[in-house]
């Protein structure tokens, strides 16, 4: 009997499927070693050697593996074709002191009876590299957090904490919201004019262009004087049509998903965050309807494109055949694992043929974008008629050039499956010896805006081009920067730092410039795909970090004081109601709060309450206001203020209570 042994029960019951009585499929439940939570767990005096333990909590399933793996005549390590996977295998041999000669490695990029066949016909080794690679990220993660978290636990308060990647997140966001902070919106104009064909009924609308062959400055034109007097030459001046051009215009399909514009396209559609993205991603995948879904490549096998070819012809005939596959290249240099881009395993397994086979509402949706994106990467172009008509206008010495331009749809190509926003825009049928009249001149006012902040969209592409973190890492890097309070979710799902994350930020970026620094961490992430490639070994990684940041770690305990970090104490009219004493505010790793100056004897303390006004009136008790709160793990609700003599609650905004919008932020 051959042992198969993979990281969840899901991925081992769709494996069970395909393969016969000879073989037994088990769960390691994820990783079975780790550092210890209670301490460093890295001897960095003996070249930074990992202490691995077996957490409490999966000793009983090291036990029960351990006792399988003697009894079976092999054991194949099925677990994922990345560096956490290759790490989960790697553990496995040594927590389960598997022989050599008994243990095989098989990767596969999908669960499907081919694939399996295939895999078990190609074992290999382990790919020590990969698992190096997985070791240097966590022990870089790990000197970070348990050696930079007590620096601000001292020096600011305790409870805080600094994550490697993390850190350059939460500077993203909160150098956006001082660019926001600091923007001044400067006025500019535009202008169109509406004109007519003589004897004809229909109108168009041109944009002006240039002036004197000269483009428009940008972002438009400086001031409502200069746009009037624009406009009065564009009334009294001579029309006549400079030019009319039309042209076929073709667009073309986007590429297959890979982890990141999953992630995105998921958010922007279907306002689901990048965590309830990857769990939805992750049962698609180990139930076998998907491939591996941490992935940043756009490699496609032979095998899925010819599946795809004949799911398309049987569907819509030739007319929507391309002459050959579709292939696309990776932009980002730092692309790395030879995976290929997520799609269905089977492009004939429709989203509605599959309807009642998913247990969530989630995982319908996500399937059915993977879907979509992957039969209209392998469509034909959409083709559109595109039309311009350019008119001149002269006036004095001045000449306005102004632009309509028109289109309409010709084919729809890949838009038959991927649906995406354009105008039909139909121009009057004008030739160029037409005579046009002005029949109306229209400056528009316009006022230059911020840069928006980052939603969980934007900054995950974000994160991606400045090359920072990995796909298995984008999910988690939000998830814990929201965990730690460090940015919360406007009402516009986009990212705020809260007021204790401005101040971590400003203390990383003052005194540990290199930590939140992008291109500092982008190169470490090269450095790990280095380790990767069997081109760089981990502890002179490791070294070449550690060495400089725990001097500069040691002489910042001394250059740095607490009163140099936080604001002073700001004194209040409130007494406490324990010892009488008067009330100060203070700053703690949830914001401001209320404290009795009476501390250490007196330890009482006071929200500040929400800061925002009421938005309306307690629709149960009728008394109290509904106000913004958060729970525990700081997912915002609506409540009365009136709490605890009423406990209404509602996830969903004043306007919409009663309707219990809770889809709007599960993961915030």
């Amino acid at each position: 009997m051959k042992l198969v042994i993979v990281e969840s029960p899901t991925k081992a019951k769709t494996i069970s499927k395909f393969l016969g009585s000879d073989y037994e499929v088990t769960s390691s439940y994820g990783h079975i070693r780790d550092l210890p939570k209670s301490k460093l767990g890295i001897d960095v005096d003996e070249d930074f050697s990992p202490q691995y333990v077996i957490p409490t909590k999966v000793r009983k399933t090291v036990t029960a593996l351990k006792k399988k793996a003697a009894s079976a005549d092999e054991v194949v390590l099925a677990t994922d074709e990345d560096r956490e996977g290759e790490a989960i295998a790697w553990h496995l041999t040594q927590a389960l002191d598997l022989a050599t000669d008994k243990t095989e490695r098989i990767v596969f990029h999908e669960i499907t009876k081919d694939a399996l066949q295939s895999a078990l016909e190609h074992p290999r080794q382990l790919n020590i590299s990969l698992v190096n690679a997985q070791q240097a990220r966590r022990i870089l993660d790990r000197l970070v957090g348990y050696l930079l978290s007590p620096f601000l636990w001292k020096k600011v308060v305790r409870g805080l904490s600094a994550g490697r990647v993390q850190s350059v997140a939460l500077r993203l966001i909160a150098d956006r919201e001082e660019e926001i902070q600091r923007f001044k919106p400067e006025e500019y104009w535009t202008l169109t004019a509406d004109f007519q064909k003589e004897g004809g009924q229909e109108s168009f609308t041109a944009a002006l262009h240039s002036i004197n062959k000269e483009s428009l400055p940008k972002p438009g034109i400086a001031t409502e004087k200069e746009v009037n007097i624009i406009a009065d030459d564009i009334q009294n001046g001579s029309v006549s049509i400079n030019d009319i051009t039309q042209k076929t215009v073709k667009r073309n399909p986007l590429p297959p998903f890979i982890t990141s514009t999953l992630q995105q396209e998921a958010n922007r559609k279907l306002r689901l965050s990048a965590r309830q993205t990857m769990r939805a991603a992750q049962s698609l995948y180990e139930n076998g309807h998907i491939t591996y879904m941490r992935t940043d490549s756009f490699n496609l096998s032979q095998e899925s494109l010819s599946a795809a070819r004949r799911f398309i012809q049987h569907e819509w005939g030739k007319d929507y055949l391309i002459e050959k596959p579709r292939v696309f290249k990776v932009k980002s240099r730092l692309a790395q694992e030879a995976h290929e881009a997520i799609r269905p395993t089977d492009p004939a397994r429709t989203p509605e043929s599959l309807g009642k086979e998913f247990s969530q509402a989630a995982e319908r949706k996500v399937y059915e974008l993977i879907w979509r994106r992957f039969i209209a990467s392998q469509l034909p172009q959409a083709q559109f008629s595109a039309t311009t008509i350019s008119v001149s206008v002269e006036h004095k010495k001045n000449e306005y050039l102004l632009r309509a331009n028109g289109t309409t749809l010709v084919f729809d190509g890949f838009l038959k499956v991927w649906p995406q926003k354009f105008e039909e825009r139909t121009l009057p049928n004008i030739t160029r010896r037409d005579v046009l009249s002005v029949i109306a001149v229209n400056p528009e006012q316009h006022f230059t805006e911020p840069p928006p902040r980052y939603n969980e969209a934007s900054i995950i592409k974000a994160l991606e081009t400045f090359g920072i973190g990995r796909p298995s890492t984008y999910a988690p890097i939000i998830s814990v920067i929201q965990l730690r309070n460090y940015v919360q979710k406007n009402e516009s799902r986009r990212f705020e730092p809260t007021e204790i994350g401005t101040l971590v930020n400003r203390l990383l970026k003052e005194h540990f410039p290199e930590i939140v620094d992008v291109g500092f961490t982008a190169r470490l992430e090269e450095e790990l795909d280095a380790i990767a490639e069997g081109n760089l070994e981990w502890r002179k990684a490791i070294r070449k970090f550690y060495e400089p940041f725990a001097k500069h770690l040691e002489k910042k305990y001394e250059e740095v004081s607490k009163d140099d970090i936080l604001p002073p104490e700001e004194k209040t009219d409130e007494v406490c109601e324990k010892c009488g004493k008067p009330m100060v505010v203070k700053t703690g790793r949830f914001g401001r709060f209320l404290a009795c100056t009476g501390f250490p004897e007196c330890k009482s303390t006071k929200s500040l309450g929400n800061p925002q006004e009421p938005l309306g009136p307690c629709p149960k008790c009728k008394k109290g206001e509904v106000v913004k709160k958060r729970t525990k793990k700081r997912r915002m609700f609506y409540g009365c203020n009136r709490y605890p003599d009423c406990d209404y609650a509602s996830w969903s905004k004043p306007k919409e209570i009663g309707e219990e919008a809770a889809s709007q932020d599960q993961e915030d």
